[in-house]
């Protein structure tokens, strides 16, 4: 595996001229940048990603809502972003909104909304990381999240922008 480096930031998002290695402890009060991504089609459905079970970390065989990972050293949020969501869908989001900002040692976690025209039959596989991907209508999108069978960290990363998504479908359906 390749060394994976990272720029480091005080609390305030400034730069600090430090390197950060993937895996190695990150000293109290130095952050790293990770990114997701909800990927949005413009006909207003939503991907989901299903989790391999060779990927380290949790919730294997899960489906996901979002694409994501820590941004390189040099990357801001928006680069490492829309590399991040063609490295594991093969989509280069058209648009970026930025719908949650989070911070907590030793991450600034942007979460951002990505509107994509892309043929819905062209999602890609990443070796190890996904084995499969569906599509959500906004209303099975915001059922799924609110069930037990969504990542609770990432519904709770989202829950803004889904009370407003919940908000604008009850109110379309009046």
């Amino acid at each position: 595996m390749e060394l994976e480096i990272w720029d480091a930031y005080n609390e305030k998002e400034e730069l600090l001229g430090v390197d950060l290695i993937r895996g190695e402890e990150i000293p109290e009060d130095i952050y790293h940048i990770v990114v997701e991504v909800l990927v949005r089609h413009i006909d207003g459905e939503y991907l989901l990603m299903k989790r391999s079970f060779d990927k380290v970390g949790w919730w294997l065989g899960y489906y996901e809502a979002t694409a994501g990972g820590s941004a390189l050293k040099g990357e801001t949020a928006e680069i490492a972003i829309v590399r991040e969501t063609y490295e594991e869908t093969g989509v280069k989001p058209k648009e970026l909104e930025l719908i949650n900002k989070a911070i907590g040692h030793p991450v600034i976690f942007y979460s951002f909304l990505g509107t994509t025209d892309c043929d819905k039959d062209s999602i890609t596989l990443q070796e190890g990381e996904t084995i499969g991907y569906k599509w959500l209508t906004e209303a099975d999108f915001i059922t799924f999240m609110k069930s037990d069978k969504s990542i609770p960290t990432q519904r709770d990363r989202m829950a803004s922008y889904l009370e407003k998504i919940s908000s604008n479908t009850l109110n379309a359906s009046l």
